[in-house]
């Protein structure tokens, strides 16, 4: 079932050290535009009507500031803040007005392990860009988050936000909140953190050819070119700029309510196999260390 609350994930806020630096590759790279600049920061979107889907702020170390959500309605927003309470999180900012670009007005709460989630309503949004060219990103396709304990991590999202579990591994959980398989999935690991952030690109053909144009600006795959099992979406991974771990994908599978929830044995390859189509490399030694070292802006901080 979709979520009640949450309609999608909209955007991921970093800190980095030069945004400016790092939105130079974001635009002349992996292909994005900017959508706005505001106080040293700069706002980054997609052809898709999101008014952008990656913040830059000026930082001392690379740290995600949050990740932001669309609400279904302004009536969601005091509900999640409720559910959010009840299933042991808190309220960091109640609804008010949003000052940065995109507008509209949000609520701001953190997990019980701390981590910053915002959800919207009423922000700007774009024309699509019926122009764009072939490999620029669309929207995000999902946002996966390593946790020290997934099964704490998924059953925040379902009791506060009203998230399905579409798919259990032995690794992750894949969570939705509408007819993506997942919008955000939690990893295991022995610390909170980012492992990466999905850019969906129109078609296959855009994954492919937006991975050559990184490669000849000197960002060899990370991972890839393969198809995952969960999700059943083509992708291909690199190291960006300040160690964010990010991917093209495409494909992502579409389910409702029919859709029969896998576990663990439902996800197993055959040896030295770890995709569908097994002709991609494994991830290297660089995008795993990638995978584990952005944490979380501290809820403190906010």
């Amino acid at each position: 079932m979709t979520s009640p609350h949450v309609a999608a994930l909209r955007s991921v806020a970093l800190n980095v050290p030069d945004p400016d630096l790092a939105a130079e590759f974001y635009t002349e790279v992996w292909n994005l535009a900017v959508a706005d600049r505001q106080d040293g920061a700069v706002y980054l979107r997609g052809t898709g009507p999101a008014h952008h889907l990656l913040a830059l702020h000026p930082g001392e170390q690379t740290e995600i500031r949050n990740v932001t959500f669309r609400a279904r309605s302004a009536d969601a927003l005091p509900v999640l803040a409720e559910r959010t309470v009840g299933a042991g999180g808190r309220v960091l900012r109640p609804v008010a007005p949003v000052t940065e670009p995109g507008g509209g007005v949000a609520l701001i709460i953190a997990d019980q392990d701390g981590r910053i989630f915002r959800f919207v309503h009423g922000d700007a949004e774009h024309d699509v860009d019926t122009a764009a060219v072939p490999d620029r990103p669309v929207r995000l396709a999902h946002v996966v988050l390593n946790s020290h304990d997934v099964s704490r991590s998924q059953a925040f999202f379902e009791r506060a936000l009203g998230f399905t579990l579409s798919d259990r591994t032995r690794m992750m959980a894949f969570l939705r909140c509408g007819s993506d398989h997942h919008c955000v999935a939690f990893g295991d690991s022995d610390r909170d953190s980012l492992n990466h952030i999905a850019f969906l690109m129109p078609d296959l053909e855009s994954v492919m050819r937006g991975g050559g144009r990184m490669k000849d600006a000197g960002y060899p795959v990370g991972w890839g070119p393969g198809r995952h099992g969960p999700g059943n979406n083509a992708f291909n991974y690199f190291v960006g700029p300040f160690g964010v771990v990010i991917e093209y994908t495409a494909e992502v599978l579409q389910v409702d309510d029919s859709y029969p929830t896998g576990g663990p044995e439902d996800w197993t390859w055959p040896p030295g196999r770890i995709d569908q189509w097994g002709i991609g490399q494994p991830p290297t030694p660089a995008i795993k260390e990638a995978q584990q070292a952005i944490r979380f802006m501290p809820a403190a901080a906010f």
